[in-house]
């Protein structure tokens, strides 16, 4: 059991982690193509800043075709191209001419007329082309100029503060992030790291912080610049996009750890429950076989005619005979007693006692038992208020018990003390002796049914583990409770603690 819930555990606890790192992989993601957007932007709001600035110092023109007079048989043809660039002033002339010299060549002078016009025409085309491809050249190499000179430039020169937060404000609602994000722009240059800006309070070592490379596409070199970008609450933003499936889990998970934990704690009572019944069952037997046996030896001196049955005699035997019986009748009625008030089926007659008088009668039977151990009892009757509601017959057997336990675990001659007293709302009943005593250990236990202290192998004190139980049950149906004050050879004392009737 135990190694199947530590495997389910841990392919639980695994699949909890893959989905978690699943979500903080798509969530990395949305920010590295929110930091791509905003490098991007950076980078195409630079080439805007050089094509204005190639545009504005180059302004190529072609100045209008110049025809003279053509007077028949001669006529002349002039372009001027004139461009004011990105590197200075170009001028550039381009003369067409012909002549006619005899008149009777009308015709044909005519048809070379038509043919020097298109000629002029397919020039004029190439001239513009030329001027076309000499325009983008310009326009390239300015470009490029004006671009090395802006890159040239310190970081701090390159990126604007306000227009980089407006710019990750647009880039973080474009890719659905909503939460509050710092960032800072730092310097790497000859390995030293620097600071150039960032948000107030940004945590230059906080683990989940993602980078970007500022200007990625420069002509000449990459410089180490980079954009920070981490988000504080980002752990709880991943619980609760994971919480779908992680609560749900964690719930069942816990519940089978629950019942796993319970169903071991089962097995481990029903263990010690059955031997702890075990040794019920050995010492009921011991109980019941000695008066049984007492009452059979008894009955067999009766029988016997070797035996004289004088009156003495039969008075003798008839003593045992009824003294075993009420020993065995008071073993058996206790163990029923115990299976009635566990089912619910007892019945207490609650009235008004006196918890004085009561201690007094119970004292005054039980010293007879305590001398016939050659024992004291002292009677300490010292309650300013003894008034209690209860069950007469069930406080007394509750005494009773106290007192015969006192006198079976007390290795030499008995010395008790039975007391009783006030305390703030209780009237309170002790039972003190000087007996073996309970350790430490075992006297959470002593009121559980069944249990006797452990002494190895020695059963020199009989009993069913049933008399504490009993007493327990009585106090808590009373609404009272149990002290024990006790150590090993130093005796045992018992407090019982009932409410006084306060009516």
């Amino acid at each position: 059991m135990a190694l199947v819930m530590a495997g389910l555990i841990i392919v639980q606890t695994n699949s909890l982690k893959q989905a978690a790192d699943i979500k903080a992989d798509q969530f990395n993601n949305q920010v590295n193509r929110a930091l791509a957007q905003v490098i991007d932007k950076l980078e195409s709001n630079e080439t805007r800043i050089v094509q204005r600035l190639v545009n504005y110092n180059t302004m190529p023109s072609l100045s209008p075709v110049d025809i003279g007079n053509l007077p028949p048989g001669q006529g002349s043809l002039s372009i001027t191209y004139f461009e004011q660039n990105y590197f200075g002033n170009y001028r550039e002339k381009l003369q067409f001419s012909y002549n006619e010299n005899s008149e009777g060549q009308e015709g044909e002078n005519r048809q070379n007329m038509d043919f020097s016009s298109s000629a002029f025409d397919a020039l004029l085309q190439q001239n513009l082309q030329r001027m076309r491809a000499r325009e983008r050249n310009i326009n390239y190499q300015a470009s490029l100029m004006e671009m090395r000179n802006i890159q040239s430039k310190s970081i701090e020169e390159r990126v604007d503060s306000t227009i980089l937060v407006s710019l990750l404000d647009h880039a973080m609602e474009d890719c659905g992030i909503e939460m509050e994000y710092k960032y800072a722009v730092k310097s790497f240059q000859h390995g030293q790291e620097k600071v150039i800006f960032g948000s107030p309070g940004f945590e230059h070592n906080h683990k989940n912080t993602i980078p970007g490379l500022l200007f990625p596409r420069d002509i000449d070199e990459r410089q180490p610049n980079y954009l920070y970008v981490y988000f504080p609450k980002q752990s709880s933003f991943l619980i609760k996009a994971t919480g779908i499936m992680v609560i749900p889990s964690l719930i069942l998970t816990g519940l089978l750890i629950a019942i796993f934990v319970y169903s071991i704690m089962i097995i481990f009572r029903q263990k010690k429950l059955s031997a702890i019944k075990n040794d019920f069952i050995n010492n009921m037997t011991h109980e019941l076989k000695t008066p049984i046996s007492t009452i059979s030896l008894a009955s067999q001196m009766l029988e016997d005619s070797g035996v004289s049955n004088t009156p003495r005699t039969i008075s003798h035997v008839a003593k045992v005979i009824n003294q075993e019986s009420k020993r065995l009748s008071f073993q058996v009625e206790k163990v029923l007693q115990m299976a009635v008030f566990n089912e619910g089926r007892l019945k207490l007659r609650f009235k008004e006692i006196n918890i004085n008088d009561l201690a007094t009668k119970v004292a005054a039977n039980f010293e007879i038992r305590v001398k016939s151990e050659s024992g004291k009892l002292l009677a300490d009757i010292n309650a300013v208020e003894d008034e209690i509601k209860g069950d007469e017959v069930h406080i007394t057997n509750v005494i009773f018990n106290l007192l015969d336990n006192a006198v079976k675990y007390s290795k030499d001659a008995p010395q008790i003390k039975l007391s009783t007293e006030t305390k703030k709302d209780f009237a309170v009943i002790s039972v003190k002796d000087n007996g073996i005593g309970i350790p430490k250990e075992h006297q959470s236990q002593i009121f559980e049914r069944f249990y006797r202290v452990p002494t190895g192998n020695v059963h020199d004190v009989k009993g069913f583990g049933l008399g504490l139980s009993y007493v327990k049950k009585i106090v808590d149906v009373h609404k009272g409770r149990i002290k024990v004050d006790s150590a090993a050879n130093k005796g045992t004392k018992f407090s019982l603690y009932f409410p006084l009737n306060t009516k």
